[in-house]
C-alpha cells in the first residue's frame, strides 16, 4: 500500500484532526452496536454490521447537525452514505483497507460533483475516491481505521494512512497525549450531592 503521502497531501482539508474525530465515531459505533447485539435472539454479523453502519451515520450526521464543527457536513443521507470534510466528499466501509470491493469503488454521481467542486475543476480530482476503511478483528470489534485515497476502477492506492485514536500536541514532550472525546449518548453524570456539615 502507498504509504509516501498523507491525506492533507491530497487536499489541505483532510487535516489528521479531523480524521481522527470522524475515525473515533466510527470506532465507538462498532463498538456501541457489538455492546447492544441480542445474540440469543439472533443477531449476528450482518444484522451487527448494519446496526454499526446506522450508528455510525447517526453520529457523523448530530455532530454535523450541532454545528461545533462547521468543517462536517452530510451530502446524502441515504445507504450511500456521503460527508463532507470541508468539501471534500468521503465515505466509509467495514473491510480490509487493502481489499477494497466494487462496491466500494463505486463512485456516486453526488460524489464525484462534489470532488470536482472541492478539486476546482482540477484534473487530480479524476476517478479519485477517499474512503475510510474501519478494519475488525475476529471478535468484530474495530481493531483500526484506516484513511484511502483511490483512483480509477481498479482502485489503485495513492495514499494509505492508518488513523491514530489519539492526537499528540506539537511539544509532547512536555504536553501528555490528549484524546478526542467520543459523542456521548449516555447522559451526564449525576453531580455528587453536598455532605450536611458537621455541628
Amino acid at each position: 500500500m502507498a504509504d509516501d503521502k498523507y491525506p492533507w497531501d491530497l487536499h489541505p482539508a483532510l487535516t489528521a484532526e479531523r480524521l481522527v474525530t470522524v475515525s473515533r465515531l466510527l470506532w465507538a459505533a462498532r463498538r456501541d452496536a457489538l455492546g447492544n447485539a441480542a445474540w440469543a435472539l439472533g443477531d449476528d454479523a450482518w444484522s451487527i454490521g448494519c446496526r454499526a453502519y446506522a450508528f455510525a451515520k447517526n453520529r457523523i450526521t448530530r455532530l454535523a447537525e450541532r454545528g461545533a464543527h462547521n468543517w462536517l457536513r452530510v451530502l446524502d443521507h441515504s445507504n450511500n452514505f456521503i460527508f463532507l470534510i470541508e468539501g471534500v466528499p468521503v465515505r466509509f466501509y467495514r473491510g480490509p483497507a487493502d481489499e477494497p470491493t466494487d462496491r466500494t469503488l463505486r463512485q456516486q454521481e453526488a460524489e464525484a460533483q462534489q470532488l470536482s467542486l472541492a478539486f476546482h475543476g482540477d484534473e487530480a480530482a479524476e476517478g479519485l475516491l477517499f474512503r475510510l476503511a474501519v478494519e475488525t478483528d475476529e471478535r468484530g470489534q474495530a481493531s483500526r481505521v484506516v484513511f484511502l485515497a483511490l483512483r480509477g476502477e481498479g482502485g489503485r492506492v495513492e495514499c494509505a494512512w492508518s488513523v491514530p485514536l489519539q492526537v499528540e500536541r506539537a511539544s509532547p514532550a512536555v504536553t501528555p497525549t490528549v484524546q478526542l472525546t467520543l459523542l456521548q449518548s449516555e447522559p451526564p453524570p449525576a453531580k455528587p450531592r453536598r455532605g450536611r456539615r458537621a455541628a
